[in-house]
């Protein structure tokens, strides 16, 4: 009796299987997608617009800028403020203000399509007047130059996740890059105590814990610290791309206990475990025309730019992974830990090389169109497409 019943159970649940996937197919899934709030948790732009760029205009530069994202259906638009930790070793925190104050500018001249929002009330409110809710996010801990009082000063300027390092260490938190390449130059390896204060003050004031490039034993340290869920604003799945940048199952599962979220990025070398192979493999196969290259305008250099940038355009084409290789990092947190923990962090315009089908931001219903043929249903899309970022966002901001 009980494998009688076990085989009908078998049977029913193929069946709906079946049914949803046909269903699926139905469901219009640029409707859908337009429809659906969607948030991107880490894009670089902001430095495009520091080198004195445009970007409240379309242009075909980079993978972003507010008329594209506003076509890709971002409704919800975290803009990195990265300081490159040598370029601006002695005065990151002026240059993070720096970034902030651009962005400020930005808003101001278009108010009537973006807004900067800092709390749910805000975000709703944008939302319902058809803007681009812009959240700030600092990526690096460096910024803060190992004070409290700087990190309150960049929340009061808007700054809702801090990213605790980069691929740099600072003194009170260790990177993935270091841990994984340098470990015996760390001053410190994991948190140390003013980086537990760090992650306590984020907590009372209501800043998001961003854990992308933190090394693993820092990670740790921080799960055990922190009282408010945490997010890897820009990372993906080591068990299928083995790279210092992305996450092991243990932390996927521990970032989901906290209630927090994994958003994934889209860098083909974070997501293709084939990569490094193939970009061996085409340095080999053109090594002949770039030394064609070198020699051929050997007296002009401007010639030879040009001339080596349309080569590597090609390889970088010939690297670029299918679409469904960054579903399928979706799809394994999805399985892993629950649809409730995955999201998108593209990591557009910081990044060189896209997946197919993901040219730029305004390309991104194609992720939509991805997931429905995967079988999943409206509502498990709509939260990986920006739900998932909302709640926690209201969980930790207000």
């Amino acid at each position: 009796m009980r494998r009688f019943l076990l085989s009908l159970l078998i049977v029913f649940s193929f069946a709906c299987a079946q049914k949803e996937n046909q269903d699926n197919k139905k469901v219009d899934y640029l409707k859908l997608h337009y429809d659906a709030i969607v948030a991107d948790t880490h894009n670089d732009v902001l430095l495009r617009a520091m080198n004195g760029e445009d970007i409240t205009v379309e242009t075909r530069n980079g993978h972003s800028d507010l008329v594209r994202l506003k076509k890709g259906g971002v409704d919800v638009q975290v803009f990195a403020v990265w300081v490159d930790p040598v370029a601006f070793e002695k005065n990151a925190f002026k240059r993070a203000n720096d970034m902030i104050d651009t962005l400020y500018s930005i808003v101001k001249r278009n108010s009537d399509k973006i807004a900067i929002v800092v709390n749910s009330a805000e975000l709703e409110k944008a939302l319902s007047q058809g803007k681009i809710c812009a959240v700030i996010g600092v990526e690096g801990g460096h910024a803060i130059e190992n004070s409290i009082e700087k990190l309150e000063q960049l929340y009061n300027r808007g700054v809702r996740y801090l990213g605790l390092t980069w691929n740099n260490s600072t003194d009170w938190a260790s990177s993935g890059y270091d841990e994984t390449t340098n470990p015996s130059k760390l001053k410190i390896i994991g948190l140390s105590e003013f980086g537990k204060k760090v992650i306590e003050k984020m907590n009372e004031l209501g800043m998001i814990v961003d854990v992308s490039h933190l090394g693993e034993q820092a990670f740790w340290e921080v799960i055990k610290t922190t009282k408010k869920p945490v997010i890897a604003s820009h990372s993906s799945v080591y068990n299928l791309c083995p790279h210092y940048r992305n996450l092991k199952d243990e932390q996927i599962k521990a970032i989901a206990q906290t209630g927090g979220v994994v958003f994934v990025n889209f860098y083909a070398e974070y997501i293709d475990s084939t990569f490094t192979t193939k970009r061996t493999e085409l340095e080999k196969k053109y090594k002949a025309q770039f030394d064609s290259i070198r020699v051929l305008y050997e007296h002009n250099q401007q010639a030879y730019r040009r001339a080596r940038r349309q080569l590597m355009l090609k390889i970088s084409e010939e690297l670029r992974p299918p679409l469904d290789v960054l579903i399928d990092h979706i799809d394994y947190i999805a399985k892993l830990v629950g649809v409730d923990h995955v999201g998108l962090g593209s990591d557009f315009d910081g990044i060189s090389i896209t997946p197919l089908e993901m040219d730029d931001v305004t390309f991104l219903p194609n992720i939509t169109k991805k997931l429905l043929e995967r079988g999943y249903s409206i509502e498990d899309v709509r939260k990986i497409l920006g739900g998932n970022f909302m709640r926690v966002f209201k969980q930790v901001c207000g």
